[in-house]
């Protein structure tokens, strides 16, 4: 709504007018769909761009705004990270890999997690932030899949590990 001067009030920018359309083009095709109040912004352009959608703001389209199907569209892109090893190689995404709740944990244990693998991490960093920088470091670490699951396979069927060691040790020092 215009007030007098000529000065936006803000409260058409809260909601595109009825009669408008989606202002994106689909793979290179006009979208038909009733257009929300998500606004096709710089951020959401950078996310369209890096994940490579083909989806583009059609230049004959005099306002900004767009579908509700293609909001959804790139917040599902935008919270589909991809691997950094296998970006360009496969279509694999973190989401494929199970998640470990490293929040779950106490402080003291993530603290000698960033004390034990030299984790660089702000001196005040809260829980929130220390198990995010530590999730990001566990995923970095190589894994030997093989070598891990023999490992454990022998483990389980020789009924022990390496707790049990240390306390029959010390169990027959006394």
């Amino acid at each position: 709504m215009m007030n007098n001067n000529g000065f936006s009030t803000g409260e058409e920018d809260s909601r595109g007018p009825a009669d408008q359309i989606c202002c994106l083009l689909d793979d290179g095709e006009r979208c038909r769909k009733q257009a929300g109040n998500a606004s096709y912004s710089k951020r959401i352009q950078k996310t369209v761009t890096q994940r490579r959608l083909k989806l583009s703001i059609d230049s004959h389209a005099r306002h900004i705004y767009i579908c509700d199907f293609h909001k959804a569209r790139i917040q599902c892109a935008r919270t589909k990270r991809r691997r950094r090893d296998s970006e360009d190689d496969s279509n694999e995404t973190d989401t494929d890999l199970p998640e470990v709740d490293l929040y779950q944990l106490q402080v003291n244990t993530l603290r000698r997690y960033k004390r034990f693998y030299k984790v660089s991490t702000r001196p005040s960093s809260n829980k929130a932030q220390l198990s995010e920088t530590i999730m990001k470091h566990f995923k970095t670490i190589p894994i030997k899949e093989k070598e891990i699951l023999t490992y454990f396979i022998y483990m389980v069927k020789s009924n022990s590990n390496k707790l049990d060691h240390k306390n029959n040790a010390s169990a027959e020092a006394t």
